[in-house]
């Protein structure tokens, strides 16, 4: 116990000499260097409103869950952050930082502005649609897919994704969770950026060609939009 409170004390000494880029709800996001790397540290913080105990046991739960995605992903060769280290004491994650990157939400924003052709984003939907086809074959369910976690290394014209934050994520198999973490996505990308059904549609050609289960994930997508939109008729 002893041994653990030092660790936890030294890592909020270290995390206190790096730049926080964001805190949300659930964690800290911190920027600076690791071993001589850049990274970045996620430190899922205590919640006063729960009981200690119980808070302990959900927030080591989740980074172990976070950190499993995470490396199950890189395994199948889906391009995510290396895990650098994980600090289950203090509940921490350190990442590699993906150096001279943009988000794919920023990208599409810039291209938006400058062509008036949605076209010229077709590719890039056709790559999404690759990688989370692959993610969701490997049963790795993202929880918050939008335009804002995926990033594009530089050059941007390369095309080359890189998925973050997987804060949410869990692996599970069924058809339904994967048809909820396309629908996340379609809502995010349709309200983020306007007049691009026909790229999201590209995007689902994509999934449904590369993905050996999409059949039954995409007709639980119908559902799900379904029942959506009887919540939103229904107010």
């Amino acid at each position: 116990l002893v041994m653990a409170e030092e660790t936890e004390s030294g890592s909020r000494g270290f995390l206190a000499s790096l730049e926080l880029l964001k805190q949300g709800a659930e964690a800290r996001v911190y920027r600076g260097r690791f071993l001589g790397r850049e990274s970045v540290v996620k430190e899922r913080f205590p919640k006063g409103y729960r009981h200690p105990a119980l808070d302990e046991k959900l927030t080591h739960r989740r980074t172990a869950q976070e950190v499993r995605c995470i490396l199950r992903c890189r395994r199948a060769g889906i391009p995510a952050p290396v895990v650098y280290f994980v600090d289950y004491a203090s509940n921490c994650i350190y990442l590699e930082e993906i150096v001279d990157s943009a988000t794919v939400r920023d990208h599409i924003i810039s291209i938006q502005q400058s062509e008036r052709d949605v076209e010229k984003l077709y590719p890039l939907a056709e790559k999404i649609g690759q990688m989370l086809a692959r993610m969701h074959d490997e049963d790795v369910i993202h929880g918050d897919l939008t335009t804002s976690n995926m990033l594009l290394r530089s050059p941007a014209e390369e095309l080359n994704l890189v998925l973050i934050d997987f804060g949410l994520s869990f692996i599970s198999a069924l058809p339904e969770d994967k048809g909820v973490d396309l629908y996340v996505l379609e809502k995010a990308f349709l309200s983020t950026h306007p007049n691009t059904e026909k790229v999201f549609s590209a995007f689902l050609k994509s999934y449904s060609a590369a993905s050996k289960k999409s059949s039954p994930v995409i007709k639980k997508l119908d559902e799900v939009r379904l029942r959506g939109r009887k919540r939103s008729m229904v107010g």
